[in-house]
């Protein structure tokens, strides 16, 4: 290898150009199954030597690098999936770039060199950098390697290569493109464009397929359903995809594609024994590996048919502040609907929405504009639906033929109750903030209606929401006058009965938003769960420390493993990648100066801990399956005094009340907290007061702070955290076990701190409070208040043992959300009674 990379470098000092160097290295070293890389000098592999530099990039040679897991990358499946012995397979990593920085390069147009032209694509995966994988000639891949290194290299429009790094396919992936090629044939057919303004493209694109060949295919394929695009089944056509001539698949942005798409491809359908459904442009992967309860049955993943890049337009129209401001809030409520992973959120300028080619590189345009769309602009987003384009419109004049935008003043800006038809013909009804507007019949010829609609209950039956079909090629619009993308916390909802509606109505206002970009070809499954990440093992005073580590030495085996039922913890002094992860087995570190976080801020936490002994010692987690199964090891071993607790930024499998799953996402303060008690105590005689004790901690723990006494969180019998009477805010898990003389209780607790979405939080509360009442409270901290609700519990705890209930049941009254209602209720008799009766219900 030495000797070969002195060679190299010998020839390039004084031999050939860098073509033939660059050739000749590939050809010589790829048995080796060395990985060859181009890319910027600043990003060179570790490891990696440098054959060759030009201009600040440079091709270097370095240890061989490979696929074996394509579930998180979208397939191409319109060629065969076959890597000759002569192909390499290489990504390329690239980053979109939008309007006056799009790549130019200053070459001359014959030497550019465009991506498409020199290699078939197989898979890509969205995000930043997006990433293609294809396949290509040794002559090829080093045509392309020299061009990236010259900066003549086209990969598509906005689309601008930063990286090619040859990989190694591993049998496993290639099986899975073969299999995925095999069960998924793909079909074209004769084009039937629609006079739009933009010219018919010429036929020019079809010389590699077979006259007869287009006569066969052109036959046999039909328009889909609900605007994706679709075909006959494979086994009712003479002629799939086998029987056309070998072609290229191109990024449909480049020419040759566009011409291609814009002419034939308009038809492409799964078709299988299993499968036959008209499948949206969908870029999730599979769930690979999450089989858990929440995934009981693992569904066929989906692939990305069509080859366009997932990319999602916001146009807000003009570049003010109040434009801006509703960029975010459309691209905030977008993000919680579909998974950011897959799909990119872009802003769309007005400047290159009128010049650059985005329709190429687009499967939804959102248009959120407050003001009219300039005419130029209107024709291109007509065009864009003409060739199959799906656009939604949110508090939008923008309008289609046959309909109008009526204002109707005094409904602007204010809550109404609509009644939604989804495309199942179910109906919702919720409350929601309304733009002012209606829909109303109005010039042109009148397009046919969707089953999505939505309209106001009142006596006009004002309509909202229209679901517009466009076309003859699966253009699709839904028009929206109700303001879908503003949380209720927005500054436009005055009133405190607003805010409470619509926070009622939030979880419903996301199932309407969902069910409208399901419709438009969008995916909203569930985000993929996270990967599980170790455990950390932290102590919140230095004194248990020491104490801590000989505990430990003394209980873990040889392998530093510690045994129950449910998983084993093995506590390492530092995690590596290679230390594996799983739901029943989980690496913990015991180094604390490598520990840290985002989301869980360790010394907010210490300092806010004022307990003689709960809370004290923690085993922490970004990503666990729950904190409730964390403990199960420790607590019948571990002293009392060391006090553990188990807190996750997010669970995986959150347990609520008897079967039930707790979803837990980022924002939620969650933790297991062991607590003794001894039997023959108040409280051990009274075991079934823990879950209240817990639910009473949390409200206590905020409304306790200095200026947060007003702030509406009330305890709901038995385990409930609200918001007044109206929505669950979180909750109470109680799992208790008697051995000897002593109660061992792990008090499982989850409140929605910082994430509003979809129902309520902390943080939303104390938002609308300062808007009501001119206030300036500032947001809560998950790590502060589960430090301060620890702190509150072990009071209560102390104080249930001296006094009894009795001690504890005034505060407990004082936040109760049925207050009011016994006081309301003579026949329910004493107060104090009643709750006592009830609290002590097991």
């Amino acid at each position: 290898m030495l000797i070969t990379l002195c060679y190299l470098y010998l020839w390039a000092r004084w031999g050939r150009g860098p073509a033939a160097l660059v050739r000749t290295t590939v050809q010589q070293l790829r048995a080796s199954r060395c990985s060859f890389t181009f890319c910027r000098a600043t990003a060179q592999p570790r490891g990696a030597r440098v054959c060759l530099s030009c201009g600040g990039r440079v091709f270097c040679v370095g240890e061989s690098q490979s696929i074996d897991d394509l579930n998180k990358w979208a397939l191409f499946l319109v060629s065969p999936f076959i890597l000759e012995a002569e192909h390499i397979a290489f990504v390329t990593e690239s980053i979109w770039v939008q309007g006056e920085t799009l790549q130019r390069p200053s070459s001359s147009s014959e030497t550019i060199v465009k991506w498409s032209d020199c290699c078939l694509p197989l898979a890509c995966r969205p995000g930043d950098p997006y990433q293609l994988i294809a396949k290509a000639t040794v002559d090829d891949f080093s045509k392309l390697g020299v061009a990236f290194l010259e900066d003549r290299l086209q990969v598509a429009n906005g689309l601008i290569p930063q990286k090619i790094v040859s990989v190694h396919l591993q049998d496993s992936a290639l099986k899975e493109l073969k299999d995925q090629a095999s069960d998924t044939p793909a079909q074209l057919r004769e084009p039937q464009p629609e006079s739009s303004v933009e010219s018919k493209p010429e036929l020019g694109a079809m010389e590699h397929v077979g006259r007869e060949d287009r006569q066969a295919l052109g036959s046999a394929a039909t328009q889909g359903q609900g605007g994706a695009l679709g075909g006959e089944p494979a086994g009712e056509s003479n002629r799939g995809v086998g029987s056309v001539e070998h072609c290229h698949l191109h990024l449909s942005s480049c020419h040759e594609c566009l011409e291609l798409e814009n002419s034939t491809i308009e038809s492409v359908k799964f078709a299988s024994a299993e499968n036959i459904p008209d499948l949206p442009y969908d870029y999730s992967s599979g769930l690979e590996g999450i089989a858990y309860d929440l995934c009981p049955k693992r569904e066929p993943r989906r692939v990305n048919l069509m080859g366009k890049a997932p990319n999602i337009l916001l146009y807000v129209g003009s570049d003010s502040q109040d434009a801006l401001g509703r960029l975010q809030q459309v691209r905030s409520a977008l993000a919680d609907c579909v998974d950011t992973s897959c799909y990119t959120l872009y802003h769309l300028p007005l400047e290159s929405a009128l010049r650059d080619p985005w329709p190429d590189n687009c499967l939804l345009v959102v248009i959120a504009a407050r003001e009219s769309v300039p005419e130029d602009l209107s024709r291109r987003f007509m065009a864009y639906l003409s060739q199959g384009g799906k656009v939604l419109g949110l508090s939008s004049p923008f309008t289609l033929a046959g309909f109008q935008v009526t204002r109707k003043a005094p409904l602007q800006d204010t809550v109404q109750s609509l009644v939604f038809c989804k495309a199942d013909w179910s109906r919702v009804r919720l409350s929601v903030l309304i733009s002012g507007c209606v829909y109303e019949g109005g010039p042109g010829e009148p397009l046919g209606l969707g089953k999505l609609q939505g309209h106001l209950e009142n006596e006009d039956e004002d309509r909202l929401i229209v679901q517009v079909p466009f076309g003859t090629c699966g253009g699709e619009a839904v028009l929206c006058q109700v303001h879908l993308e503003l949380p209720p916390s927005s500054p436009v909802v005055q009133t405190q009965e607003d805010f409470n509606l619509l926070k009622s109505s939030n979880f419903r206002r996301y199932e309407v938003l969902k069910e409208i970009l399901t419709t438009l070809g969008l995916s909203c499954d569930a985000k993929h769960v996270p990967a599980l990440t170790p455990l950390y093992l932290l102590s919140a005073a230095e004194e248990i420390r020491d104490p801590l580590m000989q505990w430990l030495g003394k209980h873990v085996d040889a392998e530093g493993v510690i045994k129950s039922s449910k998983l084993s913890l093995k506590f390492v002094s530092s995690y590596t990648s290679e230390i594996e992860i799983t739901p029943s087995a989980i690496p913990v570190v015991t180094d604390i100066e490598t520990f840290s976080s985002e989301n869980f801020n360790f010394e907010i936490y210490q300092q806010n801990l004022q307990t003689k002994k709960l809370g004290k010692v923690i085993l922490f987690a970004e990503v666990t399956p729950t904190t409730m199964n964390l403990l199960d090891g420790l607590m019948f071993e571990m002293p009392q005094e060391m006090g553990l607790i188990a807190i996750a930024v997010h669970q995986t499998q959150g347990k609520g009340r008897g079967r039930n799953a707790w979803l837990s996402p980022v924002g939620c303060a969650l933790s297991t907290l062991l607590v003794s008690i001894p039997l023959r105590s108040q409280l051990g005689q009274r075991i079934p007061f823990v879950q209240h004790l817990m639910s009473l901690a949390v409200v206590e723990a905020v409304r306790s702070i200095p200026g947060y006494q007003d702030i509406n969180l009330r305890v709901k019998w038995p385990n409930d955290i609200y918001y007044s009477d109206l929505m669950k805010l979180g909750g109470v898990l109680v799992n208790s076990t008697l051995m000897g003389e002593t109660f061992y209780i792990l008090i499982g607790c989850g409140f929605n701190v910082t994430n509003s979405n979809p129902t309520i939080c902390v943080n939303d509360l104390i938002t609308e409070y300062n808007k009501q009442h001119g206030a300036e409270l500032k947001p809560l901290r998950a790590d502060y208040l589960i430090a301060r609700s620890v702190t509150v519990l072990e009071k209560l705890i102390d104080t249930f043992q001296d006094e009894g209930p009795s001690g504890v049941l005034p505060l407990y009254y004082k936040y109760w959300l049925h207050r009011f209602e016994i006081l309301q209720n003579k026949n329910w008799g004493g107060t104090e009674s009643i709750l006592l009766k009830l609290l002590t219900r097991i």
